[in-house]
C-alpha cells in the first residue's frame, strides 16, 4: 500500500442540530481510485464537503499530504492541489464550454498540451466547444465537469455520484477516462452504481449512519457476498 495522500482522523460534523459524522477516520492511498460507499442519507457527500471546507468539522483532524487542512477555507484547500466535483456538476449552464474551461483555471489561460489530452478523454467538449453548457445532455455536463477539475493538474480529486442518472453507454465511457485520468491524480469516488466502482476502485470505505462500518480493498467486497449484504442490506449484485 502507498502512503497516504489523505487522512481523515476522527472527524465529526453537524449541519444546523444534525449530528451527521462521528468521528470518521478514513486514510486515503496515493494514486489510483478509492470509493466511498453507503446507503443515501449515510454521510458520504458531507465527508467530501467536510474535506473540501465546504461543511466545517466540529472535531477532528484532517491531513492532506501531511498538513492539517481542517480550518482552512476552501479557496486554500483548492490551491493545495485538491478539486471537487460536486453530484450537482457545478457548472455554469449560461456560459458556454469555454468560458466554463476558463473560469476553473488560475488566470484564464490553458496548457495546448493539456487541453489536448482533455479533447482525447472527451471529445464532446471539442465538439461543443462554444456552445452553451445548457445545450449540453446530461453526460456531456458530467464530462465538463470533470474536465473542469483537471485542466490544471491536481493531487486529488473528490468526485460526487458521476454516473447519477447517466446512460450505460456513457457511464462504460467514462470508466477509461477515470483510468486514465487515475494516472497522474488521486480520485475518491462517492458512487451508487456498484458496476463503475468496483471496475475503477483500489479500496473502499462503506459508511452508515455517518460512522466508518468497513474499511478494505474492492476486491476483498467484491467477493465477500455476505459482507456486501451486512453494510449493505442488500447484494451488491443487484447494481451491475
Amino acid at each position: 500500500m502507498t502512503s497516504p495522500i489523505l487522512e481523515l482522523d476522527g472527524v465529526s460534523t453537524d449541519i444546523a442540530q444534525y449530528h451527521i459524522l462521528h468521528d470518521i477516520s478514513l486514510t486515503v492511498p496515493e494514486g489510483g481510485v478509492h470509493v466511498l460507499l453507503g446507503r443515501n442519507g449515510a454521510g458520504k457527500t458531507t465527508t467530501l464537503r467536510t474535506i473540501m471546507g465546504l461543511w466545517q468539522a466540529r472535531a477532528g483532524v484532517i491531513r492532506f499530504r501531511g498538513d492539517d487542512i481542517a480550518a482552512l477555507h476552501t479557496s486554500d484547500i483548492a490551491r493545495k492541489g485538491i478539486a471537487f466535483v460536486p453530484e450537482n456538476m457545478g457548472i455554469f449552464g449560461g456560459l458556454t464550454v469555454e468560458e466554463n474551461m476558463r473560469l476553473a483555471t488560475h488566470d484564464g489561460s490553458f496548457d495546448r498540451d493539456r487541453l489536448a489530452r482533455i479533447y482525447a478523454l472527451f471529445p464532446a467538449l471539442e465538439t461543443f466547444w462554444t456552445k452553451s453548457a445548457w445545450s449540453l445532455s446530461g453526460g456531456q455536463k458530467q464530462m465538463l465537469a470533470i474536465a473542469r477539475a483537471i485542466i490544471e493538474k491536481r493531487d486529488l480529486i473528490l468526485i460526487d455520484e458521476p454516473t447519477k442518472g447517466l446512460a450505460p453507454a456513457i457511464i462504460l465511457s467514462m470508466v477509461d477516462a477515470f483510468r486514465e485520468i487515475a494516472r497522474e491524480t488521486t480520485i475518491l469516488l462517492v458512487e451508487q452504481n456498484f458496476l463503475f466502482a468496483k471496475s475503477l476502485g483500489q479500496t473502499v470505505a462503506v459508511i452508515d449512519d455517518g460512522r466508518i462500518a468497513h474499511t478494505g480493498t474492492m476486491a476483498e467486497l467484491v467477493e465477500d457476498t455476505a459482507l456486501q449484504t451486512r453494510l449493505l442490506s442488500l447484494s451488491l449484485d443487484a447494481h451491475q
